[in-house]
């Protein structure tokens, strides 16, 4: 294996203070916001779903680089050689998701998922491929299609300066685990925003019944978009007075598009299951993901790049490397899917609300992104009541 920075925080300065400040805010449910009526898993994060794996390297440098590499590992074993059943639903395509055509072509995922901003996801799949052709039994492997989402951060990172490497995706995968997931300020979302306030990395879970399964769904986001955000049905972005067209509703014209008041943006979302879905009910799953930023009062704008991709961890749908057997397999049926779009739903909807809440302020020579308000977001979501 090529030899790993030891250090996957890259902090310099004050900014170190700033994700700090992460540990002391709240996540959706400290406020009363519970999205839909499934229950979560036990820490409401894509984690649990067994065998999924998150890493994060986080790269903050200087008054320039606010930036970094989130990865998701579908399971612990040789990702290439036992391929996740995948897929990918498009919003929104103004972005750049690496490796979804193979996705969508053959139904398998067969690298971690990695997310970045946009102009470093050359550097991601070179990170990926490494990795890759560097796992015990992949000696032979020459074709590796590598799966990499992004967002744009350079409202707060020098995204010019292309500063994510290859080893940073190394680090990333070599410090993935299980249990809790760091939110926030951290990763590929140290430099987004959204809604015109801090945005960052957001995840949560749903645990179905006994009667509809008892399958678990988990989802990850990277927000970095727009629109009128809406919490628990509350106009928090109106009555916080960000939204989007809001200066064009004061001036009463039409202004150019990068002044269109915090509506353009993108969001990539990871959804997990341990669910026996194949690639065709996987895409419909992403499709409600998608749906579920609507929830959050995503504008959906032209310049936003809206992305789910969606795998099951069931082994048995798993497809091996070189395999042309028939391969014995339980699907669920169309009609058992229903509760798993439900999850992808509230999941999805709780994940963004998580990215907010836990996302700490970053400042940079870009720009500069502050913190969801969360004193006076509580006073409004006192007045919108949750059922």
């Amino acid at each position: 294996m090529r030899s790993i920075p030891a250090c996957v925080l890259l902090i310099a300065g004050a900014a170190g203070a700033l994700l700090a400040q992460g540990e002391a805010r709240p996540r959706a449910r400290d406020l009363g916001l519970k999205p839909g009526v499934f229950d979560p898993g036990p820490l409401n994060a894509i984690t649990d779903v067994a065998g999924v794996t998150v890493g994060h390297a986080t790269l903050i440098q200087g008054d320039e680089v606010r930036t970094g590499v989130t990865v998701v590992v579908p399971h612990a074993g040789n990702v290439f050689q036992d391929k996740a059943p995948g897929a990918v639903f498009v919003g929104n395509a103004f972005g750049k998701l690496a490796g979804s055509t193979q996705v969508d072509e053959l139904g398998t995922i067969e690298t971690p998922i990695a997310l970045t901003n946009t102009l470093s996801v050359g550097a991601a799949m070179d990170g990926l491929v490494r990795w890759t052709l560097d796992q015990p039994g992949n000696t032979n492997v020459r074709s590796v299609n590598a799966l990499v989402g992004e967002t744009n951060d350079g409202g707060l990172n020098d995204i010019r300066g292309r500063h994510v490497r290859p080893e940073h995706v190394l680090a990333a995968l070599t410090a993935a685990t299980g249990g809790a997931v760091e939110e926030g300020s951290v990763g590929a979302g140290t430099g987004t925003q959204a809604f015109g306030w801090k945005g960052g990395i957001g995840t949560a879970s749903r645990k179905l019944s006994p009667a509809q399964g008892g399958y678990t769904l988990g989802v990850l986001v990277q927000s970095n978009f727009g629109g009128v955000l809406t919490m628990g049905g509350a106009p928090v972005g109106r009555l916080l007075g960000r939204y989007a067209y809001q200066r064009q509703k004061a001036e009463g014209r039409r202004q150019k598009a990068e002044n269109a008041d915090y509506g353009d943006g993108s969001c990539m979302i990871v959804v997990a299951t341990d669910a026996p879905v194949d690639a065709r009910d996987l895409k419909r799953i992403a499709a409600r993901a998608v749906f579920g930023l609507g929830r959050t009062g995503s504008s959906y704008s032209n310049g936003s790049g809206d992305f789910a991709i969606a795998f099951s961890t069931a082994p048995e749908l798993r497809t091996q490397f070189g395999a042309a057997a028939p391969q014995s397999r339980t699907l669920l049926p169309t009609d058992g899917v229903s509760p798993l779009f439900q999850a992808a739903l509230e999941a999805t909807e709780e994940a963004v609300y998580n990215s907010l809440l836990r996302a700490t302020p970053i400042t940079s020579r870009s720009g500069k992104a502050e913190a969801l308000p969360i004193e006076r977001v509580r006073e409004i979501l006192r007045r919108y009541p949750q059922p």
